[in-house]
């Protein structure tokens, strides 16, 4: 590789320690690959990802998220390091960065391609499109009340509702918001959708796994205070009355770097079903 993206979230590396040691260790392995540095996804601009081949990220999941919804048109596989406190979406940690760059270098590897959403909202002759590998969020302000909710699917009414949210997810996301919502957890190279009331009022409410083809509508119904999207628990914006939210499958992939000796089910069970 010609040149390799290197990003951090500098909130994890205050005295930049972190950043030098794996800058030192790609210079290793990687002798004669330029390192194009970035931190906390500042100063991206067209040229510089035009030019990178892989980019590793320093942080956590929220860093990989963050990576996935800059680079997802640019075609640039993402290699996650973990030096955050969960990191699920990472490929491997902090200390076993040499033996998997090693590994990269020797081509052992696979890229795994997971399932990104499109976000419209849509008030009246504006539209707003946001792109998202994780969840989307759509959910009642500060107070402790209720708002109704509608869902179509493919123009057709699928439920009107009571609940404080509803959140509308990528298998990806199948093991965040969505999990403590009553979720299923969904194996993340699937092309599915699915749709998790957050609390609603009928216990017969559940959430439900849809075509990946699906055009999904959501609106609030009955108007009694601030409401706000959220997408990927990153970006957000309040929204009004009449607002529609429609969501889809996006034409674009998030592709991550897996080791070919990277267990799925191990990481899961360590990192999610396990976790104390």
């Amino acid at each position: 590789m010609k040149y390799i993206g290197l990003n951090i979230n500098s909130s994890k590396d205050i005295d930049g320690i972190i950043l030098k040691e794996v800058e030192d260790c790609i210079a290793k392995v990687f002798q004669h690959s330029e390192i194009l540095v970035v931190q906390d996804a500042q100063g991206m601009n067209k040229d510089l990802l035009n030019k990178i081949e892989m980019m590793i990220t320093l942080g956590g999941d929220g860093t990989i998220i963050r990576m996935g919804r800059i680079l997802y048109n640019y075609n640039i596989p993402i290699f996650g390091v973990n030096i955050g406190n969960l990191g699920f979406l990472a490929s491997v940690e902090k200390d076993e960065l040499e033996r998997a760059l090693i590994e990269i270098k020797h081509r052992n590897f696979k890229v795994e391609e997971r399932m990104l959403l499109n976000c419209e909202v849509i008030d009246g002759d504006r539209t707003l499109i946001c792109p998202s590998l994780n969840d989307i969020v759509l959910a009642k302000g500060a107070l402790s009340r209720m708002m109704k909710y509608e869902i179509k699917v493919d123009d057709k009414l699928f439920a009107e509702f009571s609940a404080d949210g509803v959140i509308v997810s990528t298998p990806t996301g199948s093991t965040a918001y969505a999990l403590s919502s009553g979720g299923p957890i969904i194996y993340p190279t699937l092309n599915l959708i699915e749709i998790a009331p957050i609390c609603p009022q009928s216990p017969g409410l559940r959430p439900i796994i849809l075509d990946p083809k699906s055009i999904i509508e959501v609106r609030i119904k009955d108007w009694r205070e601030r409401a706000f999207l959220t997408i990927d628990g990153q970006e957000y914006l309040e929204v009004h009355e009449n607002v529609c939210i429609k969501i889809t499958q996006s034409d674009y992939k998030c592709k991550l770097v897996r080791l070919n000796d990277y267990d799925y089910f191990s990481v899961l069970r360590d990192k999610i079903i396990w976790r104390t």
